[in-house]
């Protein structure tokens, strides 16, 4: 679970983040989507401490990240582009990170390993590997430790359709083991078959928060895409 409280950061002249206010519910897939520059990356960075708001509060299974860093631990993040030292095999980043996040009692969530057949490149070197195969490897990175929360950005960009589809698979099954799942994307089609929340930000502010269901409800759409081109369509009208 992740609570937000009254979360603002400005960048020189720049309102990034307007008074962002969230409670992020385990056992739950949520959308956090919007046009570029509205303050995802921004709010994503602060919840993972790489971003430092100028006000406001994140807790994070009850307990503030304010001038903590363990609690990260327990959280699973997977970048959009996953940069790694090009000199390095596949086998040797795995063996890396897992001495950086070295505990005495680890059980390892190798699913996604197997499923991608992970153990049949440990020597390539990551410089010659395809972006669909970077993504692979930082889709495994993000489970591996079994983190309670997952913050996935724009995890199936440049997969190919099966690995996708596995990768949706395996976020269905972890929602169901009750973890919090943050996923950003603009493929509003594909997230229409795995969300049940829908987190719509424009210029800093959360503009929609509700379920996928109650979207769905309230504009009279079947699709995600059409329901949340209403929303915009609404705001304008609005402005």
């Amino acid at each position: 679970m992740i609570q937000i409280s009254n979360l603002k950061k400005r960048f020189g002249k720049f309102n990034v983040l307007k008074n962002i206010n969230l409670d992020l519910k385990s056992g739950q897939v949520i959308a956090l989507i919007g046009p570029n520059g509205c303050g995802k990356t921004t709010l994503i960075k602060s919840i993972l401490g790489m971003v430092i708001p100028d006000n406001g509060e994140i807790v994070v299974q009850g307990k503030s990240i304010s001038g903590q860093w363990m609690y990260r631990d327990s959280i699973g993040y997977m970048p959009q582009l996953g940069r790694y030292p090009e000199n390095l095999s596949v086998g040797q980043i795995f063996n890396m990170i897992k001495d950086i996040r070295f505990k005495h009692v680890q059980i390892y969530d190798e699913d996604l390993y197997h499923s991608f057949r992970l153990d049949g490149i440990l020597d390539k070197k990551m410089g010659d590997l395809s972006g669909g195969t970077r993504q692979k490897v930082s889709a495994q990175l993000a489970f591996l430790f079994n983190p309670h929360t997952l913050i996935l950005d724009e995890p199936t960009a440049g997969l190919d359709p099966l690995s996708s589809e596995i990768l949706k698979d395996k976020i269905l099954k972890e929602r169901e083991n009750g973890k919090l799942i943050l996923i950003t994307s603009h493929n509003l089609n594909e997230l229409d078959e795995i969300v049940n929340q829908i987190i719509y930000m424009q210029e800093g502010k959360i503009v929609l928060n509700k379920s996928l269901k109650q979207l769905k409800i309230d504009t009279g759409k079947l699709r995600l895409t059409d329901a949340i081109a209403q929303i915009m369509r609404e705001e304008l009208e609005y402005e």
